[in-house]
Parts: structure tokens; C-alpha cells; sequence
């Protein structure tokens, strides 16, 4: 498995080794061991899994706080989106910074979110689906999110002229200067 750091310590980039042949390929999406080598340590227990039908379709920002704050690795199973995280940590030298990657079935790229870090993604091909490993379960009452279109962010989420498909949540999200962070740096 190649990991890759990204600007925003604590968030990865890992591409499991497929290996392949006429039949197609094989690989670990995901190995405890080889993870703990590399410094990464954590647990998992629950998988999620989400259909987006329609190009331009945005989940996000979201996060939840403790006492049930979520590590997060996200990949494409198929279809191609655009992921991204950004620092939620009070005191943090990039707090309101942010990373994005694409992912897909093709490229097998996995972006892991720790703690700490807002998630979201836009999807940029049909029918596509998000698989994702999270190390809390979810917790209704310590669901939150910012808005995905928020100035003092400025993500480029390549829209272009398509209007982006949202959830009633996720537009009516508040700001991330009206937010006061649960996650400090440092914890």
C-alpha cells in the first residue's frame, strides 16, 4: 500500500497494490497491519456505503464531534468524486485549510479523514458510489456541518454550470465563522 501525506497533517492519501491479471484484479482495500507499519492506528467499525445518481451531487461538509468523533477513509467503488477535508482544530496553523483529491474505481485512491477534519464530495461521473470505513458509529446528536460553498474556505469544486445537488441539511449548513469547533489541536 503507497501512503502519501498530504498539506494538512493527519490527512493521507493510500492506494492499495492491485494485483492483476486477465480476470481482472485483487487487492487489500484496507489492512490493519500494514496500516500500524506506517504509523496509521486506527479502528474501524462500521463500514458506510451511499449512491449519488446524479453528477454535481455534494454531501458535505459534515463531521461529528464527541465523544463520538469519526476517523474516516473514504473510496470510490465506482464512478469518480471529489474528496475533500478540511481543519476543524481550534489553534491549528491550518485551521479553515483544506485538500482535495479525486477518487475513483480506476485510480483505487482512498482519502483518509481523521478527527479533527470536515469531509465532503462531489460526485463527477453518474451512478456513483462512496464506501467508507469509520472508526465511531454514528450519532445522531453529534452530527454537524459547514457549508460546503463557505467564502472563508474557498473550495473549487469544478462545477462549472451545474447547479450542485444538496440535501436540505447540507444547505442550510451553517458557516464556518459562525462555528465554534469542539476539536482542538494538539487532542
Amino acid at each position: 500500500m503507497k501512503i502519501e501525506e498530504t498539506a494538512l497533517h493527519g490527512v493521507l492519501i493510500l492506494t492499495p497494490t492491485r494485483h492483476g491479471d486477465a480476470r481482472g484484479f485483487f487487492c487489500e482495500s484496507w489492512s490493519k497491519a500494514r496500516a500500524t507499519e506506517a504509523g496509521v492506528n486506527i479502528d474501524f467499525v462500521q463500514d458506510n456505503h451511499s449512491l449519488s445518481a446524479q453528477v454535481g451531487t455534494v454531501r458535505g461538509l459534515h463531521f461529528q464531534s464527541p465523544p463520538h468523533a469519526q476517523d474516516k477513509l473514504v473510496r470510490c467503488g465506482r464512478g469518480r468524486l471529489f474528496d475533500v477535508a478540511v481543519d476543524i482544530r481550534r489553534g491549528s496553523p491550518t485551521y479553515g485549510h483544506w485538500v482535495g483529491v479525486e477518487l475513483s474505481f480506476e485510480n483505487g485512491k482512498q482519502l483518509l479523514v481523521p478527527k479533527g477534519f470536515l469531509h465532503g464530495f462531489v460526485t463527477r461521473a453518474p451512478d456513483t458510489e462512496i464506501i467508507y470505513k469509520c472508526s465511531d458509529y454514528y450519532a445522531p446528536e453529534c452530527d454537524g456541518a459547514i457549508r460546503f460553498d463557505d467564502p472563508d474556505i474557498g473550495i473549487d469544486w469544478e462545477l462549472g454550470d451545474t447547479a450542485p445537488l444538496l440535501s436540505d441539511k447540507d444547505a442550510s449548513a451553517q458557516l464556518l465563522k459562525d462555528f465554534a469547533s469542539p476539536f482542538t489541536y494538539g487532542n
